[in-house]
């Protein structure tokens, strides 16, 4: 039954619409059977068990399993570079995030994002500008047009990272993002070598840079990560390449997908639209619950338990694959009231939407400000915007969902 459903839920066919699939697997909130893994998918069961030390994010730590869901979860950064502190348990992952959080938010550099949003704001004024000038606003792809280059524009000038460049890390990073994604379907060689390659040429690229910071620091953060050296002393140039390389595609990835499902949700719920556009204020409570509602990060496939852990009754052994449906969580009515609908004035949004505990999303400042200043923005200018498809072409990865395109028209942009 478990089985099942985990495969309904990767199917593409399913991608527009996993909520009712979620439901069903809320029926046990841990469920399990045969050879596959542990699956949590009640709110309350996920969030105890995203801030327990017994539960390892180090693929190292699991143990050999049957199952064909997971295909082969040994750490495929091996081979090129080390993993970064996403993939770590303390005290690595902490030594390495300490290191990493120095130059990039508090209490060391307390106003680096804050100081971003009159530079974000200006990316956001651009790229609606650029929208005009293309002179047809009966099809615009959002996703192309806006909700890709804005972050990735973003985390390039953050890192020190030269934008024309883009192309180039566009595809590293959409292959790096295709390997967290559980497919059955995928030929487990054919996808580990286009890994392995688009880790290795993601390593060279930013080891080229990095050697250029360390003879000529600058003010970015990848001059800092290559040439500090604080409390816990300095990266290794490995770890360098493994913590940039993190920044550079999490940086954007959830991103993207956070303003595009935003958008799609707000465009369906033309009043809570209307409402954002007459107070942008409302923005911040919007993006909370678009983060519980529609959040970018799906669900957690890989992660192991230390020991034998009991969650909800059931014993869940060491060695043993647990996946966190952090979107299932989200729609729990155990936790959420009418937790299907769409609610810009919901209260008390204690979401999973950047995880929790030690894992919480790094760069959550930053995003949360991006989505923010996006949403506001284009509810603002664009005049009657409308769907074109409902639903989109969506991404085929099931844990980073998100539309890859999202169609939509207007009868004018607003200056």
């Amino acid at each position: 039954m478990t089985q099942a459903l985990l495969r309904e839920i990767i199917d593409y066919a399913n991608r527009a619409n996993p909520y009712p699939l979620y439901e069903e697997l809320r029926k046990t909130p841990v469920s399990h059977d045969g050879d596959g893994p542990y699956v949590v998918s009640t709110y309350y069961e996920i969030h105890s068990l995203l801030h327990d030390p017994r539960i390892s994010s180090d693929a190292k730590n699991l143990k050999a399993t049957g199952d064909d869901l997971l295909g082969d979860q040994s750490d495929e950064e091996g081979a090129t570079l080390p993993p970064s502190f996403l993939k770590l348990d303390p005290p690595d992952h902490d030594r390495l995030r300490r290191m990493t959080n120095r130059p990039f938010g508090p209490p060391h550099a307390p106003h680096r994002v804050h100081d971003m949003r009159d530079e974000l704001g200006g990316l956001v004024t651009g790229l609606i500008d650029g929208i005009v000038e293309t002179g047809q606003l009966d099809r615009i792809d959002l996703v192309d047009q806006f909700a890709y280059p804005f972050p990735v524009t973003v985390i390039c000038r953050l890192l020190g990272v030269p934008h024309e460049d883009e192309p180039r890390f566009h595809v590293w990073a959409e292959t790096l993002a295709a390997s967290l994604d559980p497919d059955p379907d995928a030929d487990p060689t054919q996808r580990g070598n286009g890994s392995t390659d688009a880790r290795m040429e993601l390593g060279m690229y930013l080891a080229g840079l990095i050697e250029e910071r360390r003879k000529k620091p600058g003010d970015d953060m990848l001059s800092q990560l290559a040439t500090a050296d604080g409390p816990d002393g300095a990266m290794t140039t490995m770890e360098a390449l493994s913590t940039s390389a993190l920044l550079l595609i999490a940086g954007h990835e959830t991103t993207v997908n956070l303003i595009t499902n935003g958008m799609l949700t707000l465009l369906r719920h033309p009043e809570a639209l209307e409402r954002l556009r007459n107070d942008p204020e409302l923005a911040v409570p919007i993006v909370e619950e678009l983060l519980r509602y529609e959040p970018p990060v799906q669900l957690l496939p890989q992660r192991t338990t230390l020991s034998d852990v009991e969650v909800a009754g059931v014993t869940i052994p060491k060695g043993a694959s647990v996946w966190l449906m952090l979107a299932s969580g989200n729609r729990d009515p155990k936790r959420f009231e009418n937790p299907d609908r769409f609610d810009p004035d919901r209260k008390d949004i204690q979401h999973l939407g950047l995880g929790s505990g030690i894992h919480s999303c790094f760069g959550a400042p930053l995003a949360r400000q991006e989505a923010q200043l996006a949403l506001s923005e284009l509810a603002r200018r664009l005049e009657n915007p409308r769907l074109l498809e409902d639903p989109p072409q969506y991404r085929q990865n099931s844990v980073l969902r998100g539309p890859r395109h999202l169609p939509i028209a207007c009868d004018g942009i607003r200056p």
